[in-house]
C-alpha cells in the first residue's frame, strides 16, 4: 500500500508536505481532512489523540504524526535528492535548521490570529488584543526569516526543497490575515510568491480546495477520511 497524507482543509499548513509529495515524485495517496469538524471528532483522534494535520500512514502499518518527523520520513525517502541532501552535508543542516525554524517559531506566532479567528463571540477588545499579540510575533518572526532567506531563488538553492514546502504551507496565512503588508519584507514575499506559481504548490492548493487536479502523476488518488477511520477502529 502507498503511503497516504491526512491533509487539512481550509488552509492547511500540511498543504505544503502535498507539495513536497509531488516534487518528491513517488506513489502517495491523500485524505482530505475537515479540520473545523472531522479533526475534532473522537474517531479521528484514534489516529492522532492531538487532533491535528497532517498525518502520514507510512504504508507499513505505522501512524506518523507532527510535520517535523514526516519531513524527515520524506527526506529518507528521496534517494534521488530532489527535496534534500545527503546526509552529514552542510545543506543537509541548514535543511533542518530551517525546516526547525518554520515549523516553531514563524508557525507559532499566527496562533493568536487562529483564535481570534475562532473566537465569533468572544469580547471584541479580547480579540482586538489576540491580533495585536499576533501581529508583534508575526513581524518579529517574518523579520527573522527575511535574514535566512539568502540571494537564491528558493531557500535552499535553485529548486525547492523540504524547507520550502513546509514554509509555504504556513506563509499565505499572512496575507490571509492581513498581518503583513505588500513590501514589507520582500525576500519572504518573492519567494512565497514565487512558491506559489510552483506547479506543484498550485495542485497541492487546489486538492485542498475540493478539486482534484492529476498533478505529475505521483498522486494515485484520495481516500475518503471515513474509509480510513474505519480501518482503524
Amino acid at each position: 500500500m502507498e503511503p497516504t497524507l491526512l491533509y487539512g482543509f481550509p488552509l492547511g499548513s500540511s498543504m505544503g508536505l502535498v507539495a513536497a509529495l509531488e516534487w518528491l515524485g513517488q506513489p502517495y495517496r491523500l485524505s482530505r481532512v475537515d479540520m473545523l469538524n472531522e479533526m475534532k471528532n473522537a474517531e479521528y483522534r484514534r489516529i492522532n489523540p492531538r487532533g491535528e494535520t497532517p498525518v502520514l500512514l507510512t504504508g507499513d502499518g505505522r501512524v506518523l504524526t507532527e510535520t517535523m518527523a514526516i519531513a524527515l520520513w520524506i527526506e529518507a525517502r528521496d534517494t534521488e535528492r530532489r527535496v534534500s541532501f545527503d546526509p552529514g552535508t552542510a545543506q543537509a543542516d541548514r535543511l533542518h535548521q530551517l525546516i526547525g525554524f518554520i515549523n516553531t517559531g514563524f508557525t507559532a506566532a499566527f496562533t493568536p490570529y487562529w483564535v481570534a479567528l475562532e473566537q465569533e463571540d468572544a469580547d471584541p477588545d479580547y480579540k482586538a488584543a489576540l491580533r495585536r499579540l499576533g501581529y508583534q510575533g508575526v513581524h518579529d518572526r517574518h523579520a527573522r526569516m527575511e535574514e535566512l532567506i539568502g540571494d537564491s531563488p528558493y531557500l535552499l538553492g535553485d529548486r525547492p526543497t523540504l524547507a520550502d514546502g513546509v514554509f509555504i504551507g504556513v506563509a499565505r496565512w499572512g496575507a490571509f490575515h492581513q498581518a503583513v503588508e505588500t513590501g514589507e519584507y520582500p525576500r519572504t514575499q518573492a519567494l512565497i510568491a514565487r512558491l506559489m506559481a510552483d506547479p506543484a504548490v498550485a495542485f497541492a492548493q487546489a486538492r485542498e480546495d475540493g478539486a482534484t487536479p492529476p498533478g505529475n502523476g505521483a498522486c494515485l488518488g484520495e481516500i475518503p477520511l471515513a474509509d480510513i477511520l474505519r480501518d482503524h477502529a
